[in-house]
Formats: structure tokens, C-alpha cells, sequence
């Protein structure tokens, strides 16, 4: 094979124009001429400088946008992530509570009042029952501007409300600017009341609709009122037993009385309803739970409403005819120690307690206390009887004076040297007979105080009734070794003691039982929502004298009444055997704490050789006419006897009383 030819050598020449074009000088085109030395280039003309030619034109760099792009992009991933960590915070952190918040924005919840229990006399009569009535509640965001559409919402509702509710201005406006969803402008309104609002509400929706149609905001000042359904405690007779009654406070609790005592039989349990709402009504689609109210027990009093108002009627009358301070009357059925009435005077209506004074609420006849005076004394003769220190014809001579430690004692009349029986002393109410007679039971005055003592607390003394009963007193009896040197010879007589009206009537029902001391009570039973009646616990009985004691006293208590030198011929029944017991003690101021005034009281149970009913007359201060308990309690004592034999149809007695001697001659 011929060898390769060596490869060629390439000659270096001028430089190919790009894109063909010819390059140009000073005019003479530039041929590829070989040889020919190509032309230097013509350095580029600073910015700013001129040509030969001219001004050239300047050129122009555009920055870079991609720093722009980085800093927006940034920006954006930034807000982005904001975005997703508040989402992640309210839909899954914080998901319960803003879930919650929203519920309580959207739910409102309030109690339904459970239907207070009626209470009822014996015989069924309605003293306290209950009818329907509305809490006016309000939403106080449905007041603030954005809601109402009304700057002054709070204001003008306010102005509304007032005369309708009864209730002061700036009060409403306050409650319709709080910072809450609910608040309660007036407890326990009448369905007139509701009505009124009702209507109002009507007409300012109906106005705030059609300013909304004309492209106004449409204002509703009193969208946001609301109402809830309740029950008000009515009370259908008045007065009648208020103080035994007592009243429900605003806010639907007992206030007083057996409303407070038995309040919780009474109020029932209250349930609750939840509902959604928006712009204040109910939003019937959106659901609701309801816990239902238990209805409260009804309660069934040993009161007759007949006897209540016979009592209650004669206490009045005679506490305003005697000027006096007040005045109570009981009446007790002495077999079972059932209160048929507890009358005061004067008295509250507990259906509108503005009209009430503190001195009229409250049950006076079981929270005053006072000396009883000579109704007292039958304690004192029952002891001397049960001791056997005397009997009914026991000769006892009653000077005009007698001197008894650092005292001088006399009778309620100044008299000559009376010559009486045990009996005669009981009968014309001998302060000194009682004292010498008492200081029979025992060797000493110290053993006969501690003997008196013990059948004063045997009769209830010193110590409540058992009824239970709100601001109940006691009584005072102090112990026989802190008796000053007179209490030792006054307490016999009713003076140096205190006692309520209750305990005073308690004392003589218990001689017209046999001797034997029943508690008293007041509620029979219990009705409870299932319509089951529970009786009352048998009241507490205890025997204090023996039976033929109490009949003997009992026949000795007739003298008072149906002897012509009893001091108690004013109770006298015609047809009925009556037994009783007149009272006149000084009274303790209660402010001042010396004596001044008197009380007046009587005390007895009839038909006196059958007992039935018991009857307790008390006058605290009478400063007009007659301050002597016969004089002006005997009447009333006669007056509610009679009303009372009559309503329980008791037959008259079926013979004369044995009229025990009164006095002896001397000598004999």
C-alpha cells in the first residue's frame, strides 16, 4: 500500500465575518485578502461619553427579579404558616374549649322552679298555695349597639321596664350592661305583668321591621327581654294565720314561719331546660334537654281555718278596743294536743309584706315571752294537791300583808283577813294564799322550791313546746338555787318566770287530759307528689299529776268561773260547764327592762266534766279601760269557746258542777 499522505498545514487567514456580514472601517470593505493584516479594534466608548457621530444611545440593565420573587415567596409561606398553626390551635389543641365557649355563646340554660307544696288546714282548706307567674329575665348582649341597633339600648329598655316592673332605673340599666348572656330584672311577675312586657316586645319588633325594610337599621331595644316560667306563693286568706304561715322571700325560699321550718318538704326539687337561641328566641330545630321539677309535699295542718278566724277576729277586736300593745289566743284540742288555732294581733298580710311591721312578723304567740301571773298558780296548786300538802278544803287565812324575806306582799285588792279554802285561794286568786300554801312542800323553803320546781318543768316550763317552730323561745326558769330571796315566793304566784303563749295553754290542757302532758303539735301529715298522705309522729306524752289530781283541779279551776267570788264569771258558757283561770301580772317593758303595764290573760277548757278544747287568752300593756285579765280576756275566751263547741258539734254538759266552799268561818 502507498503510504499516507502527511496531513495538510492550515494557513492561518483573516477571520470569517459572523453571521457573513463584512466588517467595515473607514469605508473600505474588508476582503479576505491574503496577507492582509486585520484592522484593530476601535475600543467601546465609555458610558456617558459622545461619538464623533453624536449621542449614542444609552442602553439599559434590567436587575434581576428572582430576589423579589424569594422575599414575596417567603412572605407568603410566613402568613401560611400562621394560617395552619392557628388552625391546628383551635381545631385540635384548643378544639374543647372554643367548643364549649360557642355552646355557652349559642345554649342558655335556666331552672325551672319546682311547684311549691300547698299547705292546707285539717279539713283541707288551702292557706298557702302557689299560681302561676313569670321570672322576666334579659340577655345583655342582645342590648350592646351592634345587636340592638340602638346606641342607648340599656337606656330606653330601662325607661320601659321601670313602671311595669316597679323597679328603679339605673338598677335596670345596670343589669342590661352587664357582661353576661343572662340576668334576672324581676322575680316572680304576675301573667299581667308578662302581658304588658309581651305586648311592648310586639310592637317594637313590628317597628323595628319595617324601618328595616324603608334601609334602617332596623332598632329592637327590647328584643333581648325574656321570660321564664314560675310559680308565686299566694296566700287566698290574707292575714288569716299569717303568723303560723309565715311568707316566701323573693327568691322563692321560706322566709318565716312554717315556710322556713318546712321548706325543704315544701320547695320540691327545681329541674333545668337547655335550649339554643339566637337573637333571643328559642331555636326549636337546634335540640334541648329538660331535667323536670318534683313538685314540693303538701302539708296539712291540726288548724281549723273556722276556729283560726273566730280566734284571730276576737283578739283583734279587743287589742285595738284596749289600745294594747298585742294580744294572742290558742285554742288546743286537749285529748290530742292539736293546735286548732294560734291567732295574733296585730297581724300581717303575708301577700304583701311592704305593708308589714317588725313588730307584726313573726308568730308572737311562741316567741314572746312574759310572767305569766296567776295563771300560773294552778302549777302551784296541782303540786300542793299531788304532795298531799293540802286538799280543796284546807283552811288558809289570807292576811292583807304578809312579810316574806326582804318583801311585803299583798293581793291584786287590799282586803281584810280572809278566811279561805284551798279552793277559795284558786278562786279568788290569792297571791298570799298561794304563797303559804306552796310553802307546804317541804321542811324548808329551799325543799319546797326544788318540789315546785320540778312539776313547773314536768308541765313544759322552761324548755320549747316540741312544735320545732322558727324563733320558738323557751321561756326562763332558772334553777331553784338561783332563786333571789323573792323569786322564792313570787314564782308561785307567776311572777319571776316567763312563758310563751303555747307553753301557758299547754299547762291547762294538761289538767283537762287526765294529768297527762301531750306535746302540742301543728302539721297532721304530708302529701307527697305521689299524691300518699304520711301522718305526723305522735307527739311525746308524759304523765305530771295523777288523774284524780287533775280532776280535783279541774272541779276547783269551775269555782273560778261559776262562783260568784270567782274572778272568772265573765267566761261563763250557759249549757257548758266551764273550768278557767284569770291572770293579771305586771309586765316587763322589753325595752327598759323594769315593770310597767300589766298583762291580761285567761286560761280554761270546757265542758268542764268532759274536756274537749283548751282556749289561752293573752293582752300584753292594755292602756285603755279594764287591765284585768277576767275583765277583758274572760270574753274573749268565752267568745272563741262558743265558736269552737259549736264547729266540733260538743254536746253540752250533762250536769251541774259540785260548787267547792270558797271560805270558813273561824272557829270552825
Amino acid at each position: 500500500m502507498p503510504p499516507k499522505e502527511p496531513p495538510r498545514r492550515r494557513v492561518p487567514g483573516p477571520a470569517r465575518p459572523r453571521n457573513g456580514a463584512s466588517r467595515s472601517g473607514d469605508g473600505a470593505s474588508r476582503s479576505g485578502r491574503p496577507g492582509a493584516r486585520p484592522q484593530a479594534r476601535r475600543p467601546r466608548p465609555a458610558r456617558g461619553s459622545t461619538t464623533r457621530r453624536g449621542t449614542a444611545p444609552r442602553s439599559l440593565r434590567l436587575g434581576s427579579p428572582r430576589p423579589r420573587l424569594r422575599l414575596v415567596s417567603l412572605g407568603l409561606t410566613l402568613v401560611m404558616l400562621a394560617f395552619v398553626a392557628r388552625l391546628l390551635q383551635v381545631q385540635a389543641v384548643d378544639a374543647s374549649a372554643y367548643a364549649a365557649k360557642a355552646e355557652k355563646n349559642r345554649y342558655l340554660e335556666y331552672t325551672v322552679a319546682a311547684e311549691r307544696g300547698e299547705i292546707t288546714d285539717r279539713n283541707g282548706v288551702a292557706l298557702a298555695t302557689s299560681m302561676d307567674a313569670h321570672n322576666i329575665t334579659a340577655d345583655p348582649k342582645l342590648f350592646t349597639p351592634e345587636e340592638s341597633k340602638a346606641p342607648d339600648a340599656p337606656q330606653q329598655a330601662a325607661a320601659l321596664l321601670a313602671p311595669i316592673l316597679g323597679k328603679d332605673v339605673d338598677k335596670l340599666v345596670k343589669q342590661l350592661s352587664a357582661n353576661s348572656r343572662y340576668t334576672v330584672l324581676a322575680h316572680r311577675q304576675t301573667p299581667q305583668v308578662w302581658k304588658q312586657i309581651k305586648d311592648l316586645k310586639a310592637v317594637f319588633a313590628e317597628k323595628a321591621s319595617e324601618d328595616k325594610l324603608k334601609g334602617g337599621p332596623g332598632a329592637n331595644v327590647l328584643a333581648g327581654v325574656l321570660q321564664e316560667p314560675t310559680t308565686k306563693r299566694v296566700y287566698p286568706n290574707g292575714d288569716l294565720a299569717a303568723g303560723i304561715l309565715g311568707f316566701v322571700s323573693a327568691d322563692g325560699k321560706g322566709g318565716g314561719g312554717l315556710e322556713s321550718q318546712l321548706d325543704k318538704e315544701l320547695a320540691g326539687e327545681d329541674g333545668k331546660i337547655r335550649y339554643a337561641q339566637a337573637g333571643g328566641r328559642r331555636v326549636p330545630t337546634a335540640g334541648s334537654s329538660e331535667i323536670p321539677a318534683v313538685p314540693g309535699s303538701d302539708i296539712e295542718l291540726t288548724i281549723d281555718r273556722d276556729i283560726q278566724w273566730a280566734a284571730q277576729k276576737a283578739i283583734s277586736d279587743q287589742v285595738a278596743k284596749s289600745k294594747a300593745d298585742r294580744g294572742y289566743v290558742i285554742v288546743q284540742n286537749t285529748r290530742t294536743g292539736e293546735l286548732l288555732a294560734m291567732a295574733n294581733a296585730p297581724g300581717y298580710d303575708p301577700n304583701d309584706l311592704s305593708q308589714a311591721t317588725s313588730a307584726s312578723l313573726g308568730n308572737a304567740a311562741l316567741q314572746d315571752v312574759y310572767e305569766p301571773g296567776s295563771t300560773s298558780k294552778v302549777m302551784s296548786i296541782a303540786a300542793v294537791l299531788e304532795e298531799g300538802a293540802a286538799t280543796p278544803g284546807t283552811h288558809v287565812t289570807v292576811p292583807n300583808r304578809l312579810h316574806r324575806g326582804d318583801r311585803l306582799f299583798k293581793d291584786d285588792v287590799d282586803h281584810p283577813t280572809w278566811y279561805l279554802t284551798l279552793n277559795g285561794v284558786l278562786a279568788k286568786s290569792s297571791n298570799i294564799g298561794t304563797i303559804l300554801a306552796t310553802g307546804q312542800l317541804g321542811k324548808t323553803q329551799a325543799e319546797s322550791n326544788k318540789v315546785l320546781y320540778d312539776y313547773l318543768r314536768k308541765f313544759g316550763l322552761g324548755k320549747k313546746t316540741g312544735l320545732g317552730y322558727p324563733g320558738e323561745s323557751p321561756g326562763l326558769l332558772a334553777h331553784p338555787k338561783d332563786w333571789s330571796t323573792s323569786q322564792q315566793y313570787t314564782i308561785p304566784f307567776g311572777q319571776g318566770l316567763s312563758v310563751n303563749a303555747v307553753q301557758a295553754a299547754s299547762v291547762y290542757s294538761t289538767v283537762a287530759n287526765g294529768g297527762v302532758r301531750i306535746a302540742p303539735t301543728l302539721v297532721r301529715g304530708t302529701k307527697g307528689p305521689d299524691g300518699r298522705f304520711t301522718p305526723a309522729e305522735a307527739p311525746e306524752e308524759n304523765r305530771v299529776v295523777s288523774e284524780k289530781t287533775a280532776k280535783t283541779l279541774a272541779t276547783m279551776l269551775e269555782s273560778v268561773v261559776d262562783d260568784r267570788e270567782g274572778t272568772g264569771t265573765k267566761a261563763a258558757i250557759p249549757g257548758y260547764r266551764v273550768a278557767g283561770k284569770t291572770g293579771t301580772a305586771n309586765r316587763v317593758d322589753p325595752v327598759r327592762g323594769v315593770y310597767k303595764g300589766y298583762t291580761a290573760s285567761f286560761a280554761g277548757f270546757a265542758p268542764a266534766d268532759n274536756p274537749q278544747i283548751t282556749v289561752y287568752c293573752a293582752i300584753q300593756n292594755p292602756t285603755k279601760g279594764s287591765y284585768f285579765g277576767g275583765q277583758i280576756c274572760g270574753p274573749i275566751y268565752k267568745q272563741v269557746m262558743e265558736f269552737a263547741l259549736k264547729t266540733l258539734q260538743t254536746p253540752p254538759s250533762g250536769s251541774e258542777p259540785p260548787r267547792l266552799p270558797v271560805s270558813f268561818k273561824p272557829g270552825e
